[in-house]
Order: structure tokens, then sequence, then C-alpha cells
């Protein structure tokens, strides 16, 4: 099921370029189609929110906030065993993302003159949650633990509405355990929009963050530099690192979770092992037929699997680095001496009961990764996607008197006499 691939300068290239053409360019008419409905959410406000929502999701609200009640009844409808699990995965969440946070500096410089840099949390910030058969609990907890852990003020989350005018219960248990202030049913593009610009009932953000569809993904993208996004996120991906000891069984299994997203998920496997490759092969032919998306990973699988077989473990390294994989697991005798020669990955997962669901449930670290190769120079959503930075400067009287001079200088054959200026007239 995995089409193997020889090393070679050429195919490197090659699989690059396929690898990132996965990513297909806007559909014009799709583009045009969220222009209009952002448009019409900035000049209508909720007006066109009820509208949209009831065109697109078929139903008729009349009010889109979630009330306190309906997230407390979502607990007697959800199994106890998943809201445990969830609150414990909430708990590894927040501990990760604690030690993430960075309190600024201040330096002195010299008598009369210090400077530094103030970290501050976003004012707000909103979620986009998917709805219905695409819903995902845990990404709940990934994009709002992480906000709250950096300080932010407020944070709403907008999701689709269920049929019947509620929400879906799981998600609502994961946003009242992460500590969503408002919620609102409202979905789409529309939703996008409604966070970037305001409406009269919900108000405008300064990140928007969160998975969604076509729709959802090119909006966010319109209305970047009204607000901040987290990334335009691709399709998934994992790249799987065996040594001639690693277990197929093992292999396969998580080649295949990240197969059943999408068809244009990539799964490959670099090893140093012909017969590992030719057991991961069997056990994949194996397990694909016991699994409910077995149709959705034979397809991607088909058209992105792929294995590479090196002569040693430095090569596999350097293959992955060329790649930058959003999931790499790394299947070998000794892992952590491997570590440090990862350069580009979104995650990293370590030894042979590191599966990439872990890190997607459970450990702490958080799942919203770069896709597409940008981990060369992305990284997975944290607090810093939730805080900004702004410097300060203090020169004493006699500290500008020393270095005056200088500034006016520099101003000066920059063209800039009123900058110049600024500087003299304080030394006259």
């Amino acid at each position: 099921m995995l089409r193997l691939m020889e090393l070679t300068e050429k195919n490197k290239t090659a699989l690059i370029k396929e690898l990132k053409e996965r990513e297909k360019d806007d559909d014009l008419e799709v583009v045009a189609k969220v222009s209009n409905i952002l448009s019409k959410v900035k000049k209508l406000g909720d007006k066109a929110l009820l509208s949209f929502t009831k065109e697109f999701d078929g139903v008729d609200l009349k009010e889109l906030e979630v009330k306190s009640e309906e997230l407390d009844n979502a607990f007697k409808l959800v199994e106890k065993e998943f809201i445990n699990a969830l609150q414990e995965a909430a708990l590894n969440i927040k501990e990760y993302h604690e030690n993430q946070k960075n309190r600024g500096y201040i330096l002195n410089k010299e008598d009369g003159v210090y400077m530094g840099q103030r970290v501050i949390p976003l004012e707000k910030v909103g979620i986009y949650v998917p709805g219905g058969t695409a819903a995902y609990p845990s990404s709940v907890l990934m994009n709002v633990i992480p906000a709250k852990v950096a300080g932010v003020k407020e944070i709403i989350m907008v999701t689709p509405p269920s049929k019947d005018g509620g929400i879906n219960p799981y998600i609502a248990v994961a946003a009242k355990i992460s500590g969503i202030d408002k919620i609102y049913k409202v979905g789409g593009a529309q939703a996008v929009g409604a966070l970037a610009y305001g409406t009269e009932t919900i108000p405008k953000v300064d990140k928007i963050v969160g998975p969604g569809n076509m729709f959802v993904a090119i909006a966010k993208r319109l209305v970047f530099g009204k607000v901040d996004i987290d990334m335009i996120a691709g399709p998934s991906e994992i790249l799987v690192i065996g040594d001639k000891n690693a277990n197929p069984k093992y292999i396969a299994a998580d080649l295949m979770s990240q197969a059943e997203h999408d068809k244009l998920a990539s799964s490959i496997l670099v090893t140093t092992s012909m017969e590992l490759y030719k057991n991961v092969e069997k056990e994949l032919e194996k397990q694909v037929e016991e699994l409910e998306r077995k149709e959705i990973i034979k397809e991607s699988l088909k058209n992105f699997g792929i294995a590479i077989v090196c002569d040693n473990l430095k090569e596999c390294i350097e293959i992955s680095n060329i790649l930058a994989p959003e999931h790499l697991e790394i299947m070998t005798e000794n892992p952590m001496e491997l570590l440090g020669e990862v350069k580009n990955a979104g995650s990293v997962f370590l030894g042979h009961y590191s599966p990439e669901p872990v890190g997607d449930y459970f450990g702490g670290t958080n799942h919203v990764l770069p896709t597409n190769g940008t981990a060369r120079f992305f990284s997975p959503l944290s607090v810093d996607s939730f805080i900004k930075k702004s410097s300060y400067l203090y020169y004493s009287e006699e500290a500008l008197k020393k270095h005056g001079e200088k500034i006016i200088l520099l101003a000066q054959k920059e063209g800039l006499t009123a900058h110049a200026n600024s500087v003299k007239v304080r030394l006259n």
C-alpha cells in the first residue's frame, strides 16, 4: 500500500513538490462567495448571521448566545467516563503550557538608561469550533487552554448549531471544562466575519484560531490583517522513522491514524530496514480491513503513502528535516539520541509507546501544528500565540546629552532632519 521510493536527489525534489501540490489553489468562485458573506456580516451584523444560519444550517434561531443552562445540561447528556478523561487531559495541557510563559525583562544599561520588554496578553480571542459530524472536543481544549494560560481576558467561541438549535453536547462540555467565557451558535465564513468585524451581539476579537472547512479557511485568510489568525492548516501528515527493531504492527496503525483524516493526508515511512518495510505492508493490508474509514485510508495511502529505505539513521533524519512533517514519530532503539538532530517537525513522538494520538488527545503537547512543510518556519499553537510584546526605553537628561550628537548624526544621514531636531531641542 506504500509506494517504495528510491532515495535520490531527483526523487527528494519530486516528493516535496508532490506533497506541496496537495494544497490546491483557492476556488475563485468560493472566494467570491466568502467575500460576499463577509461583506454582508460587516454591513448587517446579527441580521446577516441569523439569515445565513437559516440558509446554510437549516436552523431558524431567535438568539445566538448559548445560555449557561445549556452548558450545564450537556454534562447530563455526556458519559461520565468521557468527562473524566477530558478533565484529566485538560490538566495535562494546562501543565505543559504553563511552562511556556514569558515574563519579559528589564535591562539596566548604564546610569540613567534602562530598557525592557513587556509581555501582554491579547484582550479578546475568538475560537472557531466545527460542529456536526466534524466535532472535535479535543480541539476546544487545545485552543482555549493556552489562551487562558497566557492571560487572555475574554475568550469567545463560535460553533454551528445542531439541527435542534442547540450545540453538540461534547463540544459544550469541553468548552465548560476549558473555561470559555461566551459561546455563540454560528458557523462558517459568517462566524469568522462576526469575530473579525463584531456585530450587535458578538464582540470583535484580536485573533481567530481553530480549524474549519474551506469556507472558514478562506474567510480567515481574507480577514487576516484586520485580526490575527493562527494558521491556514493543510492536509494532515505523519512521518515515521523506524529501525530494524521497530514493531511493524505499531507503525502500520500509526500511518493509518493520519490516513483516515483525508484522502489528501500523507503517511510516510522512512527506515533503514527493507524487511521492516515489507512487514509494515503486510500489517497495513491486514489492519485496514478492520477499520471503519478503510475506504478513505486506502485512497490516502494510494495517493500519498510512501516508504523510503535509507542506508542509515542519519539519512532518515535528513529526509525528515527536508519534508518538515506535522507529526514525526521516532521508533528506534534510542530515540532521544536522534531528537537533537531534528530541525523541522511540528511535534515529535519518541519511542514505541508514544503514538501520535497521545498528543492529539491527552499528553499535554498541543495538536494544532504546522502542516505542508511549514514546520520549517512555523511553530505549534502555544502561549506565545496569545501574547504580544511591547518594548520600553528610558533616558535621563544626562544620558541624552552624552549620546545626543550621535543620534543627531544618524538621523541627518538618513535625511530626517525633524528626527534630529527632536534631540537637538533637548540638548540646547
